[in-house]
């Protein structure tokens, strides 16, 4: 008799937490599958300290597969699943598609950012929920700090050391908490020239800080932050953001380089698809945590909707403590469902406080409901921290210790660019990279992109200001990949790169003579050109290349990439597809016909540089499309192929070229 299968859709705190308990209660007399985006469990409430610089990225991440005996982790995106046949439809991280059937699914896909439909937001404005958002943040207000401090000008030193905060929750209070200590110590270390002080503002339009909380802690949440410099602005918002600043709800004009989303999450919407009743876009369960009329269907989390039994009539909210739990109290009820565990039992939860870390030795707490200020919060916070991660803690205390009597390293990686974590209500937990399945067929973004992306502009390409950031998009939709610093060639606003149409073509290009030596460090004699090289194949062998299929690199190294490989220097191609193009494809086996040369076939020497003999195969080209087509190209230079890029090219006199890379 085959074993029960259980699949668990989410790795966030309820999904995790679901796993592990499943794990420990069947013990081999289940199959039990986690489906999630990413390898790794986020500890999200000391996210804020990972863009602040305290902690590293892998201290918060927890490994999922050294976490969780017996469960098999597949990675991907859940994107349709058929309660009727009892299957779920994810789509890889490469852009392959799978199914996974099951006996009991637990629905734990968590929660996105929530939008709201304010001008120039998801244009402007980065979230903060995954861990690419918080590297992107560090080293975005790493950069600007840099900049102010660079600039002669006051108004845009003022500018870029204006920081904004909507939202402020749990997230948004911490962050502006941790950022506004940040950035005073760097300018501590490395004075501004025109004297002045980085400004971080917290903005919402509740009444005060932290509404969710006791109304003591808020007051002292509120005073920590004011003493910082922290300009806290209750009833106030954002009504329009520019790319030079943001005009809020009582007509102020704020102008500054960087927009912080805070304002709140809203649960994922794969559970909107199913048809089931919804409570506030969360799907109406039992308190035993189960679908009604769905035997096999449970759901916990923040896509779930559990009757509060401690308050009839209302739901439990959305937050870390009550997921923990929910998954706990799910473990159970599906191994009761099955026969292996024992009896199912309903949530009902007891407050047992909440805790906001301030930074240094601040927070605010209320645990057991005893309110607490200053250091003895500051201990209670990270102790309790430590006790609810279920990983790392070690590494996480050293860190501490380290930030306690270390200066924090100032740099900017530039791992995380801005346009791959945009404002959206998609999965945070994955950065979007050129060729990701998120882009249509026809190379564009996503429906769910923001306005700036489809538009083809990076939505916040000038809030880092002289280019530090990829600033522009390729009419495919993937950036184009620049160097670091300024914009690549071949992007508007520089002239054009050599190889491009409207200048002369580079040496190694179509339309003139190979260079002598290409990229790879091999001599022209075995590249394609003007005229077989002596170790070709015979005229009457089909090339190797065929349409759609990924080539190796410029240089002649004959070997074919790995799909993983073609999805990085294809950005305007899904891996796993067939790229789509509305031109014919090009020849792919010279002609072995003889035919009588026609004027335009004179010999080599008297040809034009942009004609090539008859028969020979065609020039080797690089893997990506060019991002401006620039101005029409002669009438005898062929058009550049899908698969040209800008890029340094090595030349035999020494020199690099804007060219092929």
């Amino acid at each position: 008799m085959s074993r029960p299968r259980i699949v668990i859709v989410g790795a966030g705190f309820a999904g995790y937490r679901t796993a592990r308990t499943l794990s420990r209660l069947t013990r081999h007399q289940a199959d039990i599958t986690l489906l999630n985006p990413t390898d790794y469990f986020l500890y999200l409430p000391l996210l804020p300290q990972v863009a602040a610089g305290i902690l590293e990225p892998r201290r918060v991440s927890v490994s999922l597969s050294g976490t969780l005996p017996r469960v098999r982790l597949v990675l991907g995106e859940a994107d349709g699943i058929d309660l009727d046949g009892r299957t779920v439809h994810y789509t890889d991280p490469e852009g392959g598609e799978g199914t996974l059937r099951y006996d009991r699914l637990v629905l734990a896909a968590g929660s996105v950012n929530k939008l709201l439909p304010i001008p120039g937001v998801a244009e402007h404005a980065h979230g903060f929920r995954g861990l690419p958002e918080a590297l992107y943040l560090r080293d975005h207000v790493t950069r600007q700090v840099e900049l102010a401090a660079a600039a002669g000008d006051r108004a845009e030193c003022a500018a870029r050391c204006t920081f904004v905060v909507v939202g402020a929750g749990y997230t948004g209070t911490e962050v502006a908490a941790h950022g506004q200590m940040y950035t005073d110590a760097q300018v501590r270390r490395h004075p501004m020239r025109t004297g002045m002080r980085p400004r971080w503002m917290l903005l919402d339009v509740a009444e005060r800080v932290l509404p969710e909380m006791d109304e003591r802690l808020s007051r002292t949440a509120e005073r920590v932050l004011r003493q910082r410099g922290v300009d806290v602005r209750m009833g106030t918002s954002v009504k329009e953001a520019t790319h030079d600043g943001v005009l809020l709800t009582d007509g102020t004009t704020v102008d500054t380089r960087t927009l912080v989303w805070c304002v709140g999450v809203r649960p994922d919407p794969l559970v909107e698809s199913l048809g089931l009743p919804m409570e506030r876009g969360r799907l109406l369960v039992d308190p035993h945590l189960q679908v009604p009329g769905r035997p096999e269907l449970f759901a916990c989390g923040d896509v779930a909707a559990v009757p509060d039994l401690n308050r009839p009539g209302q739901y439990t909210p959305m937050t870390a403590q009550h997921a923990w739990r929910h998954g706990k109290v799910c473990a159970q009820n599906v191994a009761a469902s099955l026969g292996v565990g024992g009896e199912r039992r309903a949530y009902r939860h007891r407050d047992m406080g909440f805790v906001v870390d301030l930074g240094g030795a601040k927070a605010a707490a209320n645990p057991l409901g005893v309110p607490m200020s200053g250091p003895a919060a500051g201990a209670v916070t990270r102790g309790y921290h430590l006790a609810a991660m279920p990983g790392n803690r070690v590494r996480v205390a050293a860190d501490w210790l380290l930030d306690a009597v270390l200066p924090r390293q100032a740099v900017q990686l530039g791992l995380v660019r801005s346009w791959s974590v945009p404002l959206e209500s998609a999965s945070p937990e994955v950065a979007r990279v050129p060729g990701r399945p998120d882009n249509d067929a026809a190379g564009g973004p996503a429906d769910g992109a923001p306005a700036g992306a489809r538009s083809g502009g990076d939505s916040a390409a000038g809030r880092s200001g002289a280019g530090a950031e990829a600033g522009a998009h390729r009419p495919g939709g993937g950036p184009a990949r620049g160097r670091q610093g300024e914009p690549a060639a071949n992007q508007p606003g520089r002239e054009p790169a050599k190889n491009q149409p409207g200048r002369e073509p580079a040496k190694n290009q179509p339309g003139r003579e190979p260079a002598k030596g290409q990229p790879g460090g091999e001599p022209a004699k075995n590249q394609p050109g003007p005229e077989p090289a002596k170790h070709q194949p015979p005229k009457n062998q089909p090339a190797e290349k065929q349409p759609g299929e990924a080539q190796s690199a410029a240089g002649g190294s004959g070997r074919q990439r790995r799909p993983a490989e073609a999805a990085e220097s294809r950005p305007d191609r899904a891996p796993g597809k067939p790229r789509k193009t509305s031109e014919p494809p090009r020849a792919t086996k010279p002609s072995t016909t003889p035919t009588t040369p026609k004027p335009s076939a004179m010999p080599k020497s008297s040809r034009p540089p942009g004609a090539r003999a008859p028969g020979a195969p065609a020039p080797s080209r690089s893997a990506r499309p060019p991002a401006d087509p620039g101005p029409e190209p002669p009438a005898n230079q062929p058009p550049p192929g899908p698969d040209i890029a800008p890029g340094p090219v090595k030349r035999t006199d020494g020199r690099a070229a804007e060219g092929d890379s």
